[in-house]
Parts: C-alpha cells; structure tokens; sequence
C-alpha cells in the first residue's frame, strides 16, 4: 500500500469571500492528473486483508466484479461486525466495454411475517429503538450473496470457486484482531456475546475481548465457505443453511419472529436503473431507491451549484454553512419521500431534476441558517405523511477498478454494530428491519417506508461513482456510518470538483453532519473551529465524534490511485 498523502493540503490560503446568490458557476475542468505513482488495476477496502483478496482477484486476471465479490467474502471474516454474507448491499458498476452504468440491489427483504406494527407495542407506540435491534425480529433476509451470484454471471471473468479461497484462507488459517475490532467488541459486547458460537470466536473465558493481535480462526464459516464454493449460491438460500437462519431467527433468545425457507429461497437481488445527476459538468451517478443515498447526494450538490464553492475553500465556514443548510433540505425530502419504489411512489427523478432542485437552492441563504426546514413537493411527489426512521450503522464500503476500465463502488451492511447479534454459519445476522419507520402511518397515512411482507427498507448507503465531463470515469466513492454516508459522500465529491483535492485527501476532509437536528462538526479536526462563525449565523452547531469510514478511487492519467480514510484501517492494493 503505498503511504497516504498529507491532508494538510486542503487547508488553502485564501480570504473568506461574501456569498451572493449569483447564477451557478462555469463547470470547472478536471482535476489535473496527480503526481504519483498510480496501479492499472486496484482495490481500497476497509482492511487490508480485504484489499488483498480483491487485489488477489486483480493479479490473477479478474475483472473489478470479481475482485469486489472477493472483497466481500474476505470481510465476511475480518470486519465481521460490519458487513458480509449475513447483510445486503448496493452495487454500482461502470461497464468500459459499452460505456454504461449499472445498478444493482442486494438489499434485505422482510419475511412474509412481517407486519406493519411489528415495531409498536401493546399501547400502539413505538418500542424502544436499540431494543428492538437485538434478535429474531429486526432479521431481514440477506441478500449478498445473490448480488454476488448477479455480479458474477454478468461482469465475472473468474471460475465462481475463486472468488471465495481468500475468504477460506483467513478463516481457516486465521487472521488478527484489529484495534477496531476489539473496540466494538468491548463496546457492543452484549450483542457480540449474544451466541455461544459467537462468544466462543471473539471472547476469552472470562467473557473479555480478545486482545489486539490476537490471531482469530473461524472454522465454521471457512467450511460454510468451501460448501458455497463448490455448490454455489443455492447453497445459502436452501437446504441445511437456510434452515440454521431461519431456527436462530425463530428461536431467538430475545425477540424471536417467524421466517421461513421459502422466505430465502425466493429472494432475488434486483437490477435497477442508477440514478444520474450532474454536478459543475460532471455525471454523478448514484444508486436508486431504496436506497436513499442517490436522490439526497444529488439534490445536495445540485442545490449548491449557484455558490462558487471553489473560490471560497475548504477552510471556510461560509462553505460548511452551506453545505448543512443543503444538507437539511435534501434530508428532509428524503424523510418524506424515500422508500421501496415496488411498494410505494418514489418521486426519484422529480427530486434530482435540475428546476426543483434550483427552486430548493433558493431557500438557502448564503449569511444565516434557516429557522426550519421541511420537505418540498417535487414532480411526481405523492401527498404522504413525514414519519422518522432510524438509520443504519454498522456497514463497509469499498471500491475496485480492473485494467480494462471497469469500476465498481458497493456499499456492505448488516446494519448496527454486530447486526442482530444473532449468527449462522459462522456470521452474524443483520438487523435491517429496523431501518424501515417504526410507526406505520401518521395521521391515517400510510408512511413511504412502513414494514411490509417482502418489502426492502430504506437505506443510507450511497455507492457513487462520479464521470469528468469528457465522458471518462472520474472517481469513485462511498462510505460507511449510517445517514453520515450521505455526507461523506457529497463532501467528498466536493472536495475533488470544487476544490482540486485528490480522493484520499478529500475523504480525510473535517466532516459536518446535519440532517433533522443540529448541525454536527467532527471533533479534533479545522471544522470544529467554525462552531462559533456557525453559531453566529444561527445554527444549532455541536462538536462531536461521528462514525466515518469511507473509501475511493480516482483516474490518475492511465492508471488510478486510491483513498481510504485516515480515521479507519482501510487500505489500498493492487497491481502497478
């Protein structure tokens, strides 16, 4: 991996600029190519391990699919806490052959048991949020290993087989505790501890962690692996699998709820049209709902366009006010609006277009923060109530670009740290179903992301990837860390277009955070200086820790370079 370059380079030294309301400036040209030493072919994942397998992928001729199902299956093992097979995901893939963007839906479905008050109590309020992550009842049906089965039969170049034997490597032979790791086992214990199989893996005898460096082997999922190997993706939804999801969910030992092996067996990952935007001349193209990620990254670059960005730097607190006040009203049209388009009226196309995003950028005042927000009513909206919705938060995002040009940005989750504590085959089970709105209606309207049999609940994650105005693809981008995905991935968007930055350093960036409550500055990063200035202008500013974890890639001349967050273990591997 080669060394990170300095952050320090995005504090700029200009004078901070009047904002005025002028018309959006011209597109700016493409970054220029990047001084370093580039790869033809890499991958940047949350840990190296992860960045290996793919990167193994890579070398032995795959294409950047393979390589990224590869990185899927190996963080299955090493972040287990985070994503893998038991969880769903999104899909972005960029085809160099044809010149087209695909997007493709992994996401967990609910169990035909399901019902829309399922989250309410016997007084018809909603429970408790973290009470109801734990166990049986917050399991969705996982839907990786079909997006991998999908991924693979369209762009795969590799034999199936090999796309698992790094993951069986390290849970066979082993692989060490991170710091990262053994934080959240510490932290979440209670849920990491949920399961004997679990306990047994993770912690001592005294119900400790296992300590950093401490090599760990998962024999369970190494042969759980080779099975699915050999048998293929039918080995996960049917037969022996299938019925050990199905008997941890139902006999869970706390909330238990009915799921079956037809519940599996019928899931099916989805093809979607991705969802395009453009952004000072260049293409962002995101991922569709359910996802929430595409439409609100989009309407939020969208209604920044008439502000110079550029001018002003990335160590301006005019600059951040802006970006909260667009944030705000992006996350307020997707409160509203956002949920599983086969189910409910998804007004996607109305809330990125060009005039409702340009009439939304007009309630942004460059000098004070508005006293509130609310959603607005884009083309195609239909008349539906506001209903608040947790959010994700145990998640991966990585990246892949193969010699041929293809590049795939994917978005992993099981949702909260360890998911639903629950584990099967030598993983651990998601929580996605409390993603969906706890309170099925409001005022006798039915509420766009309410839980429904075989429905997929919204999501935070916003796989991107970003096109130069010549048409070429520019960059590539994710993250994880529940709504702050959304965040992550339009400040780093902004920090390559408006202020020149290579992708590692725009995704080391001080991040702000502002949705549906204060406007949340980083802690220990330049941003937390502007809590004053911000003040002033009547936010409602705290500093703060948020969960970021981010990774990217980017075009450097004929060849690309990577980025993985400072603030995470995320690495970068490949060919040269």
């Amino acid at each position: 991996m080669p060394p990170r370059t300095p952050v320090m380079k995005y504090i700029l030294s200009v004078a901070l600029l009047t904002l005025t309301s002028c018309a959006a400036p011209q597109p700016l040209a493409p970054p220029a190519p990047i001084a370093e030493d580039s790869y033809e072919a890499l991958v940047s994942a949350a840990h190296p391990a992860a960045a290996e397998a793919g990167a193994e992928m890579l070398r032995a001729g795959g294409s950047a699919a393979d390589a990224a199902m590869a990185t899927l299956l190996a963080l299955t093992v090493v972040e287990p806490q985070s994503s893998g097979i038991g969880g769903g995901g999104f899909m972005m893939y960029h085809d160099a052959a044809s010149g087209r963007t695909f997007a493709l839906d992994g996401r967990e479905t609910a169990p035909r048991a399901a019902t829309p008050d399922m989250f309410l109590d016997a007084e018809g309020k909603p429970k408790p949020y973290r009470a109801s992550q734990v166990g049986g009842k917050s399991v969705g049906v996982p839907g990786n290993i079909r997006l991998v089965e999908e991924a693979h039969k369209r762009f795969g170049r590799l034999p199936w087989s090999r796309l698992f034997e790094p993951a069986i490597r390290l849970a066979r032979e082993g692989w060490e505790v991170t710091p990262r790791l053994y934080g959240m086992l510490e932290r979440s214990g209670d849920r990491a501890r949920l399961t004997q199989w679990a306990r047994a893996t993770y912690f001592n005898a005294d119900d400790t962690p296992k300590r950093v460096g401490t090599t760990v082997t998962n024999p369970a999922l190494a042969s759980f692996l080779e099975r699915m190997a050999v048998n293929g993706p039918n080995e996960f939804y049917t037969g022996r699998s299938a019925r050990r999801i199905v008997d941890a969910v139902t006999n869970a030992p706390q909330n238990p709820q009915t799921m079956t092996t037809a519940d599996l067996s019928n899931y099916a990952a989805r093809w979607r049209d991705p969802l395009c935007g453009e952004y000072r001349g260049y293409k962002v193209c995101g991922m569709p709902p359910p996802s929430s990620g595409g439409t609100t990254v989009i309407a939020l670059l969208k209604q920044l366009e008439r502000f110079d960005l550029a001018s002003m730097g990335a160590d301006s607190p005019e600059a951040y006010h802006l970006i909260a006040e667009s944030m705000r009203l992006a996350f307020a049209d997707r409160e509203k609006y956002l949920g599983d388009p086969d189910f409910v009226t998804v007004p996607a196309e109305g809330l990125v277009s060009p005039t409702y995003t340009g009439e939304r950028s007009l309630l942004i005042s460059p000098t004070k923060a508005a006293e509130s927000v609310a959603a607005g009513t884009p083309p195609g909206a239909p008349d539906r109530p506001v209903v608040r919705s947790p959010d994700d938060g145990g998640t991966s995002h990585f990246v892949t670009a193969d010699r041929s040009g293809d590049v795939v940005s994917l978005t992993s989750t099981i949702e909260s740290v360890f998911g639903s504590g629950l584990t099967a085959n030598g993983y651990f089970l998601n929580n996605e179903l409390t993603d969906f709105s706890f309170e099925p209606t409001f005022e006798g309207a039915a509420a766009a992301n309410a839980v429904a049999p075989g429905k997929r609940p919204r999501s935070s994650m916003s796989p991107t990837i970003v096109y130069a105005p010549s048409g070429e693809v520019a960059f590539a981008i994710g993250a994880a860390g529940g709504p702050t995905i959304i965040a992550q991935t339009a400040k780093a968007i902004i920090g390559v277009i408006d202020w020149g930055l290579s992708i590692e350093e725009a995704i080391a960036l001080p991040q702000i955070y502002a949705a549906l409550g204060p406007t949340v500055l980083e802690e220990g990063t330049a941003a937390a200086g502007f809590q004053d200035a911000l003040n002033g202008m009547g936010h409602e500013a705290t500093v703060s820790s948020l969960p970021l974890k981010a990774n990217g890639l980017q075009r450097a001349g004929r060849g690309w370079i990577g980025g993985a967050d400072p603030r995470s273990e995320g690495a970068v591997a490949g060919i040269r």
